[in-house]
């Protein structure tokens, strides 16, 4: 099974399309009784660099019933030659229509893939909307960060995973193989799933607006639908499954290196920081775990690079332990350690030296606002002083290019806020030429970035309006205006993208008709800036009476009925009602290893809050 030379010597980067990489998973499918498609809504670099993906894949092929194929969008070329053509979307493992399979599971990991959700199933020849889905089609199912507010594709996905994949998709795939042997209908394996913890089928639900366009209800309409989704999570990352090899793709991706997940969760509680929260509790995997993964790793893949990878893994309790223990492993056979970004009051001297001995980049770090008023408002943690004494470690120690990101449109911004953006860069380089000059190995290049500030579900912003897209430019704008030294590059962006983003994080079962308009009219690869055309998304939430203002820059009461309270991340109401109040008065929160402060996480029974 193949895809036809003629297709393939039509488009960019053939190598996207054909498979046969290393570690690839090969099954004969006449053995098989259940075929999953992960299918990942953006391109093959971007989803062969996800480690969920990686994950996933190897954990349900470990199922002797079940074969596990990836399906990718296909760039927009190959879309173009494919329905020219009528070819339907295949998976890289079989070239088998997508069609073909029993499930077609797609991992939410960022809104502005959506329309590629849509545009996937069109190409599989899936009918788009669930209701309109007939008993040979497959399950459409959807699991990641942005399944956290599953709404906006409520009447598109089949059901919703909520929470981490090893807990509860074998129980899944078992109910459905036994309702399949049982001859048993789609219906009946959906409310079997109202009995799995951490999964929301749609269907099973009615919503009921306001005049204003707020949420006037929320009802169960199956008896045995659950009145709270409750997110499921591993205790245990000692002894979860973890792939001892990872596919190793054919073309260089985004992330081409091997990847070591240190823990899950986060103990910083940023207030904006949505990852913070819904991965909550922090759980770790001991360091002896980690390096026996990591000789694995770079035995089955042959990368010369291992990454690191966590939301704060300086955090981590045994980092040091780990990170010398990896580089003493494989400093003989030149492996490089690629570090993420750093809090940089807790870096290491004698690593930074060690990973400099290897290969020498720039350094990385996020204070995320430039002033310690906007850094408390958010609970960064960090002072102005940690700051700068954590550069000025690295420039003593031969760093001369670091990169810094910020956050503009943070709720209570100040113009002083954003200029402190730029003042913070001032004292950075000033920083550098402390240094005496005969000692300056490289010259200082400081990068600046700046994102928009997007209000996510499940943070203590989530009730707070978002900045019109005038409102973000025209403070990019001054910033770009008073950033004036040489050693200092600002990069940012048109925050049409964000103020768009903004919309569906928060918006409610209606949006998907926009969502689904968009792409009738031509929406794809909405993520990459190139491809986003703004005037469709307004033309399509136009076409179906819906404000954007209304989801992505109103300031929603603390009573409001919001689109994703009927599931639990565990982390109760009332403790992001009091983060939030503390952002008001710039008063910071512990940290969790500091001070239990009872968000909720510790109902989970496992992690930080059992240390």
């Amino acid at each position: 099974m193949r895809i036809p030379d003629e297709i393939i010597l039509q488009v960019s980067k053939p190598a996207r399309y054909i498979g046969g990489e290393m570690n690839m998973v090969k099954k004969d499918v006449q053995n098989i009784s259940i075929r999953f498609a992960f299918c990942f809504p953006d391109v093959y670099e971007v989803g062969m660099s996800n480690t969920g993906l990686q994950i996933l894949y190897y954990f349900l092929n470990r199922r002797e019933d079940t074969y596990c194929e990836r399906v990718f969008s296909p760039w927009i070329d190959m879309e173009e030659v494919m329905r020219k053509e009528n070819h339907a979307l295949f998976s890289l493992e079989t070239f088998d229509s997508i069609e073909n399979f029993d499930f077609v599971g797609f991992t939410l990991q960022y809104e502005m893939s959506y329309s590629n959700i849509i545009n996937m199933l069109d190409l599989g020849n899936i009918p788009i909307l669930s209701e309109d889905r007939r008993e040979n089609d497959p399950i459409v199912c959807a699991g990641g960060p942005c399944s956290y507010n599953p709404e906006p594709l409520a009447d598109i996905i089949d059901f919703f995973y909520i929470g981490e994949g090893e807990v509860m998709l074998d129980k899944i795939l078992d109910i459905y193989k036994e309702n399949k042997q049982n001859k048993g209908t789609r219906n009946d394996f959906l409310e079997k799933l109202l009995h799995v913890e951490g999964v929301y089928v749609p269907k099973f639900y009615n919503v009921e607006y306001k005049k204003n366009g707020e949420i006037a209800s929320f009802t169960k309409t199956h008896d045995d639908a659950k009145d709270i989704i409750r997110k499921v999570v591993v205790k245990d990352l000692d002894n979860v499954f973890f792939p001892s090899e990872q596919l190793v793709p054919l073309i260089e991706t985004v992330h081409y290196r091997a990847v070591l997940e240190v823990f899950r969760g986060c103990i910083r509680g940023c207030r904006f920081c949505q990852a913070g929260y819904v991965y909550r509790p922090t759980r770790e995997k001991s360091s002896g775990t980690l390096l026996c993964q990591s000789e694995n790793l770079i035995e089955s893949t042959g990368y010369d690079e291992i990454s690191l990878v966590s939301l704060s893994t300086s955090d981590y309790t045994e980092f040091k332990e780990v990170s010398e223990g990896l580089l003493d492993k494989f400093s003989e056979s030149k492996v490089n350690l690629s570090l993420p970004s750093l809090r940089v009051d807790s870096m290491s001297i004698d690593l930074m030296k060690r990973v400099q001995e290897l290969r020498k980049s720039s350094l990385t770090f996020a204070p995320e606002a430039g002033t310690q008023r906007m850094r408390d408002v958010i609970n960064k943690g960090i002072t102005e002083k940690e700051i700068l004494d954590g550069v000025k470690l690295a420039f003593d120690n031969g760093w001369g290019k670091v990169k810094l990101y910020f956050m503009i449109g943070l709720p209570t911004e100040t113009e002083e806020d954003v200029l402190g953006i730029g003042e913070l860069g001032d004292d950075i380089v000033n920083k550098y030429f402390e240094i005496p000059k005969e000692e300056r190995k490289q010259p200082v290049n400081v990068t600046i970035s700046t994102s928009c500030f997007v209000p996510k579900p499940f943070t203590p912003f989530q009730w707070e309006p978002q900045n019109t897209y005038e409102e973000f430019m025209e403070k990019q704008r001054l910033l770009k205006k008073n950033i004036t030294r040489k050693q200092i590059r600002y990069n940012y962006h048109d925050a049409v993208l964000s103020s768009m983003e903004g919309a569906i994080a928060r918006g409610d079962r209606r949006v998907g008709k926009a969502i689904i308009k968009a792409w009738e009219l031509g929406a794809r690869y909405d993520g990459w800036s190139e491809h986003f055309k703004p005037q469709i998304w307004e033309e399509a939430f136009s076409s179906v009476g819906l404000d954007i203002s209304f989801y992505a820059n109103r300031k929603r009461e603390l009573t409001e009925i919001l689109p994703w309270d009927h599931i639990s991340i565990g982390i109760s109401k009332k403790f992001l009602i009091q983060e939030l109040m503390k952002s008001k008065e710039e008063a910071l929160t512990p940290n969790c290893r500091q001070e239990c402060v009872k968000c909720g996480a510790k109902s989970f029974g496992g992690g930080v809050c059992f240390e």
